[in-house]
């Protein structure tokens, strides 16, 4: 297994390659290839959006300072709520783990360790396919050039994920966030899928999980997924056996990792920090 320096500083070289087609259009990646003699480190972003939009481009700021600390980071677009509910997008990102895990090697990866980064919705399936790996819903794309790699995963770093949907809607509610409202409705449907694709609720029903270590970056001012939601998820994680870092970012709201400052400047050295620290457990491991 290769090493890493959270303090490296490459170059690295960016473009974007064909991922797959779905009936609206065709789904692409940006590869952040660090230039060096490797290999490196995997890492796979999933991008935010309230599953309704965005794409690879969301997170081009941590992607690119992970990149430069020598991690092969590729950015996925995901199948959007108006092309196709729940589980399309989380379909997607199993996927992409199967996927990235067999391109790996050309682009100078290394995929025997291998990080999801998701971002707020991102988060969210980063968080499920975390948690099931080889569940036959997720896991339905089929990848005829790889058939028997899976999409187990060695860490989760996770920027405002949405650990609770159902959570999340009702602070909508609250704060009658119409728009939001209806951009859950449009993916969890039928309704009841909200609870079922619900990473609390999986761990609170006690499912038969994987329980990779997870990183969640939380914002003490975030009204969209609030600090509570995720106090409750760390505490079920580590109690259900996993371990799970919780960081709060003292005034930062849902999106401050998209703003330069030194909020955004410590939440990248605890990435790498953490990230390191997960490579080490994995080379002692081996």
């Amino acid at each position: 297994m290769t090493t890493y320096n959270p303090n490296a500083n490459f170059d690295i070289k960016v473009w974007d390659v064909e991922f797959r087609k779905i009936p609206t259009r065709t789904l692409m990646a940006r590869v952040y290839q660090p230039q060096g003699p490797g290999p490196f480190p995997v890492i796979l972003d999933l991008h935010g959006g309230a599953w309704n939009d965005k794409d690879r481009f969301a997170n081009k700021r941590m992607d690119d300072h992970v990149a430069r600390s020598g991690i092969l980071v590729v950015a996925v677009d995901l199948t959007l709520a108006p092309e196709a509910p729940y589980p399309a997008s989380v379909q997607d990102a199993n996927y992409a783990v199967r996927w990235l895990k067999s391109k790996a090697k050309e682009w100078n990866g290394d995929a025997s360790s291998f990080g999801v980064i998701g971002s707020s919705t991102g988060g969210h399936m980063a968080e499920l396919i975390a948690l099931k790996p080889r569940d036959p819903l997720y896991t339905a794309i089929a990848l005829p050039e790889a058939p028997n790699v899976d999409a187990a995963i060695d860490y989760v770093i996770a920027r405002s994920p949405i650990s609770d949907p159902h959570a999340r809607y009702q602070q909508a509610e609250r704060r009658q966030r119409q728009k939001m409202m209806d951009n859950t409705k449009r993916y969890f449907v039928p309704w009841e899928t909200i609870f079922e694709a619900n990473p609390q609720k999986i761990l609170e029903r006690g499912e038969k999980v994987s329980m990779p270590p997870i990183f969640i970056l939380q914002g003490a001012l975030d009204d969209n997924v609030i600090p509570p939601i995720q106090e409750k998820f760390a505490a079920t994680y580590r109690a259900a056996g996993g371990e799970c870092q919780l960081e709060i970012f003292e005034g930062c709201d849902h999106m401050w990792v998209h703003d330069p400052g030194p909020q955004t400047d410590r939440a990248h050295d605890m990435i790498r920090a953490f990230i390191a620290k997960q490579l080490r457990a994995l080379r002692q491991a081996a």
